[in-house]
């Protein structure tokens, strides 16, 4: 716990500051005021202030209105500001549901203050926005790093919140989750887009992104671009003429795996922030240096974020040798764990799940092959975004393939179907995932088991693994030169994992010549199947032992995390539908083995909530609106709980069960969510909701 001043102005707050400075200094005879020195790995800083009016730091001006709106169009594809507010934009609505109904505007949003109340505002944010490279000096990792720092922040309660990307967004990725919650507190926000976007290479124009967004020839750009492919001229020349108008995108083709240091690029974040505010508040010693006024000792920090970017915030955690987080509050982290024996995991009275932490590649891969034919299971129906027409066609071929190769049982289409599910179940998603599948498969699945085995192998584009490449597509699936105005705007609106905007998964081996995957005829096959040739090979990369199957779980191998929190007081948030990244996976047996780790010093704690899952963003979707509540809602009363505790010594909420009701109503159009529907977390929840953990057994109630 840090108790500081409050109410005092900026001005005044660094006045004592350097009052209380001088009188440690040398001359007192007490050892010399440490200066502040620029990190190493830091490249040239940019800088630029926002009003609070035209401009902002949470919104780029469009505010709560405006997020609300239509997309704000890019006249001019050179301009780094059109780019930055596409992007805000889109960043934003991609991480939370931004209809009224959903609770954009009066739960959570702009508007509604640190406080937790609504106004009538735009909610716009005045302040200054550095961004820079961190890199190892030979332009090949050049991790964005961006450190907002509001008109409000206070010298004399120094708060900096980590607000890592989630998925593989670029830099303002988690500007809707922890940034929104940062700024509102006045605190400094250290973003880092952790090596993974957003950067693409247009191999056939050799364009890339410069670290504002404007496209940029490779050549010219250097090494100012976020990421350019690993090749020669040559090499250039003779990919494209083999594989025309393709692209290369960072974190599937950067050769850096760079999940490994996700917790390395979030401690650098927190580093450039201090340096940022040392530059900023410290008036200069005589030699033109400035002294530390902000560092571990007297600053808040709690490394936060959701998804990618949780996962991101507890591998800083576990890394942190100097102690500069003191808190974690996190959401739906992405965290994978070394194999792990002699744990259990039961809910209520469903079978213990004994399989432990597994690789985001290992059920990605699994969900790959199996996902199209469970659509069409029997738990899955009136699922959102269920298969119709031709998807029925290729989702019964899926299954065809799969029971001719003994991967699903059953003589039937049904049968086949019901199967895939019950093995997907079986292998440690919730039951309440069933009727998801089908809509993760359309949306996220492919293109992550793609990107995730690319970055891992430490791949390059050139391999094409698996058959598998990126690129537009014309009206038969046939690759075709992307859309000039497309490319040029898709730092704004990619997401780092095709498809995405213009660029869609192209499946190389299809029967005829390249195709679009997900309609692409399979070699092994002759029919259109979701492209199984592509799916098995994508499994084998993980069950094989080829040399490819080899660089893959090295690579793996380099992103397992220990759970070793260092007693930090941490909360996790996580919902239980979650079927991206599903709890048994990942926060579960990550508690668990932080119990076994550190024992009575732990103080973690998990919170799982009941009727919520991974995509906020699909809550506006008919099917989604009426069976789910925000997740985003309960990182923001995580965020609270641990800045309460920080500054108060206020205690942490137990691990628990949240109980939520949905909307209900009918489908595309449930009533408004009210506060019934997502009740806070219980100080002393019933012994009926409270999360334990006991002689390797993880029991977490129905």
């Amino acid at each position: 716990m840090r108790n500081t001043p409050q109410g005092v102005a900026p001005a005044v707050a660094v006045a004592v500051l350097s009052l209380v400075l001088a009188g440690c200094g040398s001359s007192s005879g007490g050892a010399a005021t440490p200066t502040n020195q620029r990190p190493s790995w830091l490249g040239t800083v940019t800088q630029t202030s926002y009003d609070g009016v035209s401009d902002d730091l949470l919104t780029a001006g469009l505010g709560r209105s405006g997020l609300q709106a239509a997309a704000p169009a890019v006249t001019d594809p050179t301009s780094a500001a059109q780019l930055r507010r596409l992007a805000i934009y889109n960043n934003y609505r991609a991480l939370v549901d931004f209809t009224n109904n959903g609770g954009f505007g009066t739960l959570f949003g702009p508007n509604v203050t640190a406080a937790g109340t609504v106004t009538t505002g735009e909610g716009l944010i005045a302040g200054t926005e550095y961004i820079a490279y961190a890199d190892d000096a030979n332009g090949a990792q050049n991790v964005t790093l961006m450190v907002q720092v509001p008109a409000s922040f206070s010298p004399l309660v120094p708060c900096i919140v980590t607000a890592t990307s989630s998925g593989s967004r670029g830099v303002y990725g988690a500007i809707g989750t922890a940034g929104e919650w940062g700024l509102k507190r006045g605190c400094a926000v250290a973003y880092s887009d952790k090596g993974t976007g957003l950067g693409v290479h247009d191999l056939q124009n050799n364009t890339v992104n410069l670290q504002n967004g404007v496209r940029a020839d490779a050549a010219a750009a250097g090494r100012n671009s976020i990421f350019t492919a690993a090749m020669t001229e040559a090499e250039r020349t003779a990919f494209n003429t083999a594989t025309p108008n393709r692209f290369a995108v960072k974190h599937a083709h950067s050769q850096q795996n760079p999940e490994k240091d996700w917790g390395r690029d979030t401690l650098r974040a927190v580093q450039f922030a201090l340096w940022v505010l040392n530059d900023r508040f410290a008036a200069p010693n005589p030699d033109g240096s400035k002294p530390v006024l902000f560092g571990p000792a007297n600053t808040i920090v709690i490394a936060s974020s959701v998804s990618n970017g949780a996962g991101a915030a507890l591998a800083a955690a576990e890394q942190d040798t100097q102690g500069l987080i003191d808190g974690v509050a996190v959401s739906e982290p992405n965290i994978q764990l070394a194999p792990q024996t002699g744990l259990s995991i039961r809910r209520g009275t469903l079978p213990a799940y004994t399989g432990g932490s597994k690789p985001l590649y290992d059920y990605f891969s699994y969900a790959n092959l199996l996902q199209p034919c469970a659509a069409l299971a029997s738990s899955a129906a009136g699922s959102p975004f269920a298969f119709a027409g031709a998807s029925v066609t290729l989702a019964t071929n899926r299954c065809a393939a799969l029971a001719a190769r003994g991967l699903v049982s059953g003589s039937t289409t049904q049968a086949q179907a019901d199967d895939a599910m019950a093995r997907l179940l079986a292998y440690g998603w919730e039951p309440e995932t069933a009727i998801l599948q089908t809509s993760h498969y359309s949306f996220a699945t492919l293109g992550i088991a793609v990107t995730y085995s690319n970055t891992h192998g430490r791949f390059s584009v050139r391999d094409n693994l698996c058959g598998y490449s990126f690129g537009a597509v014309d009206g038969t699936g046939a690759p075709v030169a992307a859309a000039a105005a497309a490319i040029a705007t898709v730092f704004s609106t990619g997401n780092g994992v095709p498809p995405s905007g213009a660029l869609q998964v192209i499946n190389n081996n299809a029967v005829g010549g390249p195709r679009n995957s997900p309609a692409s005829v399979s070699a092994s096959t002759g029919l259109a199947d979701f492209n199984i040739d592509g799916a098995l090979c994508q499994r084998a990369l993980w069950t094989g032992t080829d040399a490819n199957a080899t660089r893959v779980k090295q690579g793996i191998a380099e992103v397992y995390r220990s759970a070793n929190l260092r007693g930090k007081p941490t909360i996790i948030v996580h919902g239980r539908n979650d079927t991206l990244v599903p709890v048994n996976f990942s926060s579960r047996p990550y508690f668990a083995q932080n119990q076994i780790v550190e024992g009575a010093a732990s103080r973690l704690r998990y919170i799982e909530v009941t009727n919520a899952q991974h995509f906020d963003t699909f809550l506006p979707f008919p099917g989604y609106d009426t069976r789910y509540v925000p997740l985003h809602l309960y990182f923001n009363r995580a965020m609270d709980a641990m800045w309460n505790h920080l500054r108060t010594g206020a205690a942490l909420p137990p691990s628990q069960v949240v109980r939520t009701t949905p909307r209900g109503g009918t489908p595309g159009a449930a009533p408004a969510i009210s506060a019934a529907n997502v009740p806070a977390f219980a100080a002393e929840p019933p012994a009926a909701d409270r999360i334990t953990f006991s002689a390797g057994l993880l029991t977490i109630p129905e």
